[in-house]
């Protein structure tokens, strides 16, 4: 059989660059990229919810890491905002300060105020405290103040010995005398001769002299409680006076310091009002504004008691005239964009400080520290979904705060349910902003799914490609970007071959002749270490070897696992044979990820059938090491063979599937067609080429269909073959769609195109079927048969053989019986040497 119809041509094995359309001769000649490749669709997108200032118009950027996402997203925030600071549609954003609250000191207060003017007032009242403690020290330690409040303590005391010297007269007129000490006042009988009563002169006493004087003395208690009565009036009256004194002195003092202050500050009412309720605070507050400098120095001497009352008497005065200036915008110009690469509760929503002080943790409206979306109102701030859903709380903290447009400080532990030391509930600060997330697809479909208020929160999605078309506009955006990266990481410039590699790089990532991959941060990775190795071999411009060299290290650096499996199949520890010929016997091909590296590498499938009716078993399901669809391809499998063979008589046989050495989970669907090859060589005892690898998924047709990393298996086969020796009969069956995705390596095409090698591609498993065993698969007649000695004539007389023993059987046997159909799936192989260090493969 002629099997070079099926070989796939050189030039198809991998897409060339045509540096000719480049009409430079290095790229720092170009002028750098600005903006981005292929993503019109997105930006347009983000351009529309950046337009629409309604609630819910939020952006959701979806697409794979290392396509600019985060990129594009602050280049047209700076670009809009530029546009609208142009055209005068730019609000420059306010500050945002808190005050003391005279009426609850627990929930203080918010001021809006034009940029700058927070930090403004906050200077001012800095200074305003200092001119108050100087003001009032002067007023209240001058000579006029001095002799008005010695005037009225004179003046009650003065009254208040006239009071007792008419009590003592008039006791001295009923044989008394009043004394008056620290005790209290006492009523003490005298003599004729005005001296005090002894004891023996009281003795002496009759008792009638005794009752007289105790009746006379009882009725003169009742005139001196009434004088001590007028004297504590005195006292009050004289302290209303002493206060309305220091009353005035303390307005006076501080009328002219807030009175310049409201004339700096006279244009916002917000804070003339402040100033006022300050005002009248300070005068309540003078006895502590009017303490002198040494008193907080003799402070030391006090006992802690006393020290921490004195120091609360102060921080108390002193905290109503610290203003915290939550949200500073002094100095800008244009809505602020801010991106939170970290949002933590704290970092995205602002936190509540404390700090310790004599035994207890305590904290005041200026240990209010803002977060990431506070300094971004009255703009846009930028977050990674992934970020925000897995931090506690943030997600529904967020949504709740975009649907109500205002932010609470607040502490998570109390929201948890923890004991918390002094919370305070500030005022919330209103928000108007335009949130945008990035994040994959996978999470937007996940939160799309399953939470009710996404919908309301992110109205507008914009999905970056991670793929677009190689025209000749777009190649020349990629020198572009190339020229950029040289710039912004001073690396040295590529000369037009080593941009074709960069760009033959790009058509590989995505696996597609016809595209390019836009995940520049896989790109600029490979221009970077391009220019490592230029630098290392002296160039200077990187050259195309230089671009190989870097691709070739970066495959070198990943690949020990790669070399060990190719090591254990050499040494037959794993058994894959690369000649000769055996029934029943086939090799798989498939795909193991590792983290930033994938390979391919060949694992023995083999197939046995029997006379039963067991159907397709599948010994990766039986063993439960195989995955979903896997099991779909081997159902596929038995499918096919029922619409083919089972036609005029039912399928009396058993045909059992394993992948060899297989000690881990098989998963994906690109087995099938291998396991169907196999299958029809068990049947039909045609022997299948060692020398050949296969992959392809195949449908109940027979026909065969695409599979995913085709570039990766044909290589790993191939790395296989070298170690153990190419003999030109090698080679890898793939369906013909991959042609269009091979991008292989340079080696391998080299030893394709020295006859070492071959890659060839087939559309249905009678193709396939041909080429593995070089026996044509054969096409029913119309006399309803197929050829004599092809496959399928083959495969039909041994199904026909065994329907006809099983009737022979049955006859014989009075409960004959078969089993139920099983069927299982499996895909492809791993071993005990590949579990050990890689993650998953799949066939």
């Amino acid at each position: 059989m002629n099997a070079s119809r099926f070989e796939v041509p050189v030039e198809k094995l991998r897409w060339r660059c045509d540096v000719g359309c480049f009409t430079f001769q290095c790229t720092d000649e170009l002028e750098p990229l600005q903006e981005f490749i292929g993503q019109d669709r997105a930006v347009s997108a983000i351009e529309f919810g950046l337009g629409v200032d309604q609630p819910g118009y939020n952006i959701f950027v979806t697409g794979m890491s290392g396509t600019g996402k985060s990129s594009v997203v602050q280049s047209h925030l700076q670009e809009l905002v530029r546009q609208r600071k142009e055209r005068g549609e730019a609000p420059v954003p306010t500050d945002w300060c808190y005050i003391h609250n005279f009426d609850d000191t627990d929930r203080p207060e918010i001021l809006q105020l034009p940029a700058g003017l927070g930090r403004k007032l906050k200077r001012s009242l800095e200074r305003l405290l200092e001119d108050l403690r100087r003001e009032v020290a002067t007023s209240f330690g001058g000579e006029e103040y001095e002799s008005q409040r010695k005037a009225v303590a004179g003046e009650s005391q003065t009254q208040q010995r006239e009071l007792f010297q008419a009590l003592d007269q008039e006791a001295r007129t009923q044989g008394f005398t009043v004394q008056i000490s620290p005790a209290g006042v006492a009523i003490v009988p005298i003599t004729a001769e005005g001296k005090p009563v002894t004891s023996e002169d009281f003795g002496r006493m009759s008792d009638e002299q005794k009752k007289n004087l105790e009746a006379r003395r009882t009725a003169l208690l009742a005139k001196v409680e009434e004088t001590v009565d007028k004297a504590r009036e005195l006292d009050r009256v004289a302290g209303e006076r002493l206060v309305e004194l220091n009353r005035r002195v303390a307005e006076f003092a501080t009328g002219g310091v807030f009175q310049r202050v409201r004339k700096d500050f006279s244009e916002s009412p917000q804070i003339v009002s402040y100033l006022e309720a300050l005002q009248r605070f300070a005068v309540d507050s003078v006895d502590v504004l009017r303490e002198p400098d040494g008193e907080t120095a003799s402070s030391l001497a006090l006992n802690p008691v006393q020290q921490a009352s004195q120091a609360a008497r102060e921080r108390a005065v002193e905290l109503p005239f610290a203003i915290n200036v939550f949200v500073d915008n002094t100095g800008a110009d244009s809505p602020p964009i801010i991106v939170e690469n970290n949002p933590t509760f704290g970092n995205l929503f602002g936190k509540i400080d404390r700090t310790f002080v004599f035994g207890g943790y305590v904290t005041n409206h200026t240990m209010l520290k803002p977060g990431s979306i506070q300094q971004a109102n009255g703009g846009y701030l930028v977050l990674n979904m992934r970020n925000v859903i897995t931090n506690p709380m943030v997600w529904e903290t967020l949504k709740r705060v975009i649907r109500t447009k205002e932010v609470r400080l607040e502490d998570p532990a109390e929201a948890m349910g923890f004991m918390v030391p002094q919370v305070i509930k500030p005022a919330p600060l209103p928000l108007h902003l335009k949130v945008v997330v990035t994040g994959d697809a996978s999470l937007y479909n996940l939160l799309a799914t399953h939470d009710d208020e996404f919908w309301e929160t992110f109205k507008v999605k914009a999905d970056f490609d991670s793929e677009i078309s190689h025209t000749t506009d777009h190649l020349n955006a990629y020198a572009a970007f190339i020229c950029r990266t040289c710039h912004d990481h001073n690396l040295r410039h590529f000369e037009p071959s080593s941009v074709g590699r960069v760009v033959e790089y790009a058509s590989r990532l995505v696996a597609d002749q016809r595209k390019l991959s836009t995940r520049f941060g896989l790109l600029r990775d490979v221009i970077i270490e391009a220019d490592y190795w230029a630098r290392r071999e002296n160039h200077g411009r990187v050259t195309a070897e230089d671009v190989d060299k870097a691709m070739e290290q970066k495959h070198f650096r990943s690949n020990l696992v790669s070399e060990r499996l190719n090591d254990m199949i050499a040494d037959g520890s794993i058994l894959v044979d690369v000649a000769g010929e055996s029934v029943g016997q086939i090799n798989g091909l498939a795909v193991y990820s590792g983290g930033d590296v994938a390979f391919g590498k060949p694992s023995r499938i083999t197939a046995r059938t029997f006379l039963g009716r067991g159907g397709v078993i599948n010994i990766e399901r039986e063993a439960k090491l195989s995955g979903s669809t896997h099991d779909k391809g081997v159902l596929i499998l038995a499918g096919y063979l029922g619409s083919r063979y089972a036609q005029e008589r039912p399928l009396a046989v058993s045909v059992s599937l394993a992948f060899e050495q297989s000690y881990a989970g098989v998963d994906g669907d690109s087995a099938s067609s291998t396991e169907m090859y196999a299958t029809l060589s068990s049947l039909a005892d045609a022997p299948i080429k060692q020398g050949f690898a296969v992959t392809g998924s195949m449908n109940q047709k027979g026909e065969i269909q695409p599979i995913g990393g085709v570039n990766e298996k044909i290589e790993g086969f191939f790395d296989v073959c070298k170690s153990m020796g190419l003999t030109g009969e090698q080679g890898v069956l793939i369906p013909k769609q991959n042609v269009i995705n091979l991008m292989l390596r340079q080696d391998v095409v080299d030893a394709i195109s020295e006859g070492k090698f071959r890659v060839c591609a087939v559309g249905d498993i009678d193709e396939g079927i041909e080429l593995l065993t070089s026996i044509a698969a054969g096409v029913k007649g119309e006399d309803g048969k197929y050829p004599e000695g092809t496959i399928n004539d083959r495969v039909e007389k041994r199904l026909q053989a065994y329907a006809e023993a099983q009737r022979a059987f049955a006859g014989r046997s009075d409960n004959g019986s078969g089993s139920d159909t099983k069927t299982a799936e499996g895909d492809s192989p791993s071993n005990s040497a590949l579990d050990r260090a890689t993650h998953s493969s799949r066939h």
